[in-house]
């Protein structure tokens, strides 16, 4: 990362000061010194502010720094700010921002790591503590795991309060009237006599005080905006079609373009022939990149084409060729010397197997595509003195120091402009697009470079969720589940994608056994065990992480438990339950689909609960076996996220986890041949169709204590809730991903 004090020369403003005629104000108070890229600024102990608020003489700027790449995290934090400063929406712009550790994922430094029953070297808290701070000290913004709310929710309302009581204080001084007397109301400072100061109006007094901190936020009986509907920034210019995403950036005299890399992802070119392409018209320049090359030309579809006219000579992969050997490995890996780390072993599950009736199943969870609608894209112009990059990020700091690498430029030249993007789902965590398309810009400096991947091209190069098995023997008595051995062996994605980060992960990967491990089952002999399978192909984040087939490997092996008992599996998941938040999740699923009621032939409900990001998430999946095949009729799904900021939005990400975790249980997976992945478009890697999708019934709980995100939790639930739901239509267990290989779809 760039060091502090450079940083500080860019992004950052000491207290209350004037920029471009205005005044920012926020909330960032440092505990240590070296915490605060202001440490050499400001005595030990003082509090600092950065700009999330900006008022000048013209507008109110909200700087909403966590990306917005659908699930409407700009709004989210446009209205958590608006809600302590009294402005409504309209009366303010937003911007995300540069880049800045002032920006660091505070959600992700407390509650990323959770607590764990080991019996490592290490302690939970320990391991949480280093993590913490680990993130900290490298600012690391991010946006991901569920965590932009949560880490929003305090620190941007307080960000808010601050400029609302420093602005009455700049009305108080400009009109004589004391601050008791003053209120404050539609982006305005309401006087006693009824006329108003509005805030522009005030941003040069205000740029003259020292800001007020010590506010308290108001109490939830009084907010205007969070916990009501609300209609997303965004909303307008989607539906009309409008919307600029960063595949829409133009600039003038930009040459446009796109690459071919190795498809056997990680390998090198090993050399190529471009007499074919660059003799097409239109085509400016072919270009040599790490893995591949960039062709630039005129418009996208020329480079497109000239693309496709090189002659390459790729380099062999590094990993297995062929899929079966893939799934070879991870079958190889239940093996001590691979135990990563054992997360769970309360009772004595081995003398509890002994002699009992026991049951003994394996799951499968394959590669999958990340698929947004936008592909990925980026635009760079770079000059001797500075480098701009327009494009999508999740870990902005950590592209620009990526940018820095390639160019040269110290990182306070790079101007990083995130973007609107059009579905990420763990996608835009990586750096392809940015990385290739500077190293071409970087080559035609003056000149600004717009690189746009083709679809195949997205998919060829995408790292994808990981891969995994697990293997999980259980036993049951007197009609209740007594023991549950879970072992799961996975690639770690934690470690691949860190590793393409230049750093290492600090201990076992918790993603492996992520929606298994710590669901609030009080199993009286419970042992989960994490297997670490040797990197294969490159893997990354993918909506849910771990607990996307992690949750899949738990709740259907319980779900077979259950069912040998002869419980009922609402009930056994009921008494099993030793978590009141989550209990009251599940019990309200079962009445929203009215559970036991007559069903019918060829019928059957589901049920599904998995613990992941802090949310608990039930699910229950109705479906009807048809002659055409499975159709799924209805969802019912309910969690508890704490507080429900905006109900419509809630809504939205509910149903667009259910549809997208069942799309890909049923439908999606990345296999290998020759070293390339043989998936290269929607059709052969299809979401859920439209005529497949169910109706969806949502619930938000509000009985946890701390606020949560929701934007990856529906997800696990959906595929085990499905997989139970056609077993108790058709008496069929489906215990590989996707379900299509296995049995019908309507």
């Amino acid at each position: 990362m760039g060091k502090a004090r450079t940083i500080a020369r860019r992004s950052f403003l000491v207290g209350s000061v004037a920029l471009a005629g205005g005044v920012a104000f926020g909330t960032y108070v440092v505990r240590k010194p070296h915490d605060n890229p202001l440490a050499d600024q400001v005595a030990d102990g003082e509090a600092t502010f950065n700009p999330w608020v900006l008022v000048s003489s013209e507008a109110i700027t909200l700087i909403v720094p966590h990306a917005d790449t659908g699930q409407g995290a700009a709004s989210m934090q446009a209205a958590l700010i608006a809600e302590e400063l009294d402005i409504e929406f309209g009366q303010f712009q937003i911007s995300f921002g540069q880049p800045s550790a002032a920006y660091y994922n505070t959600a992700m430094a407390s509650e990323a790591v959770p607590f764990m029953s080991t019996d490592k070297s290490f302690a939970a808290e320990t391991m949480r503590s280093v993590m913490g701070a680990a993130i900290k000290v490298l600012g690391a913004q991010v946006t991901g795991g569920s965590s932009s709310t949560p880490d929003s929710f305090d620190k941007l309302r307080a960000a808010g309060a601050s400029a609302r009581e420093t602005l009455k204080l700049a009305a108080s001084q400009k009109s004589g009237v004391p601050v008791s007397e003053l209120n404050t109301s539609n982006g305005a400072v309401q006087l006693p006599d009824r006329s108003e100061l509005t805030y522009t109006t005030l941003a040069a007094d205000a740029a003259k005080l020292e800001p007020v901190t010590d506010v308290p936020l108001r109490d939830p009986s009084r907010w205007r905006l969070v916990g009501q509907d609300m209609k997303r920034l965004d909303v307008v210019a989607k539906s009309t079609g409008t919307m600029d995403y960063g595949i829409d950036m133009y600039l003038d005299g930009m040459l446009n373009g796109t690459v071919r890399m190795n498809p056997r992802k990680g390998a090198p070119l090993n050399g190529y022939d471009a007499t074919a392409a660059e003799a097409m018209k239109g085509v400016r320049k072919v270009l040599p990149i790490t893995n591949g090359v960039a062709v630039l030309a005129d418009n996208t579809w020329t480079a497109f084409q000239a693309a496709d006219a090189i002659d390459y000579d790729w380099a062999p992969a590094a990993y297995p060729a062929e899929q079966d050997a893939h799934w070879d490995e991870v079958a190889a890996s239940f093996v001590d010397d691979r135990l990563d780390s054992e997360w769970r072993n309360d009772g004595d599950v081995d003398v509890a197997l002994v002699g009992a009736e026991t049951l003994e199943v394996e799951y499968r969870a394959p590669y999958v595509a990340h698929q947004p609608m936008e592909p990925i894209s980026a635009v760079a112009k770079v000059t001797d003195d500075r480098v701009d990059v327009w494009a999508t990020h999740q870990m902005p700091r950590f592209a620009v120091d990526k940018i820095a690498a390639i160019t040269g430029h110290n990182p306070a030249q790079i101007y990083f402009h995130n973007q609107y993007g059009g579905g990420s789902f763990g996608h835009r965590l990586e750096f392809e697009n940015i990385t290739a398309t500077v190293e071409a810009a970087n080559q035609m400096r003056g000149t600004p470079i717009k690189i746009t991947f083709s679809r195949e091209e997205d998919f060829a190069q995408d790292f994808t969720r990981q891969i995994g098995m697990s293997r999980s023997k259980g036993a049951v008595k007197d009609g209740k589940v007594i023991a549950h051995d879970l072992q799961i062996a996975t690639v770690s994605s934690s470690r691949s994608q860190m590793g393409r980060l230049g750093q290492s992960l600090p201990g076992p990967d918790s993603q492996i056994v992520a929606g298994a491990w710590e669901q609030p089952y009080a199993i009286p002999n419970f042992r989960v065990r994490a297997y670490a399978v040797p990197e294969l192909a490159p893997t990354s984040s993918w909506r849910s992480v771990g607990a996307s087939s992690g949750g899949f490997f738990s709740d259907c092996a319980l779900d077979e438990l259950i069912h040998a008992a002869g419980a009922d599996p609402l009930e056994e998941r009921l008494r099993l339950m030793n978590h009141d938040v989550s209990r009251k999740v599940l019990e309200t699923v079962g009445e929203m689909s009215n559970w036991g009621g007559a069903l019918g032939p060829n019928r059957g409900r589901g049920v599904a609960f998995v613990l992941s990001f802090g949310v608990p998430v039930a699910e229950v999946v109705e479906v009807t076996n048809s002659d055409s095949g499975i159709k799924i009729d209805k969802v019912w799904v309910a969690a508890d996220v704490g507080r429900v900021v905006d109900p419509i939005n809630f809504d939205n990400l509910m149903k667009g986890g259910v549809i997208w975790g069942l799309g890909h249980a049923i439908n999606s997976e990345i296999t290998y041949s020759d070293g390339m992945a043989e998936q290269s478009n929607f059709y052969t890697h299809e979401g859920m169709r439209l005529n497949q999708c169910p109706e969806i019934f949502v619930k938000g709980l509000e009985n946890g204590s701390a606020v949560k995100g929701i934007g990856e939790p529906p997800v696990p639930p959906a595929a085990p809730a499905l997989a139970n739901a056609i077993f108790a239509a058709t008496g069929q267990r489906i215990r590989e991903m996707p379900f299509n290989k296995h049995i019908d779809f309507v």
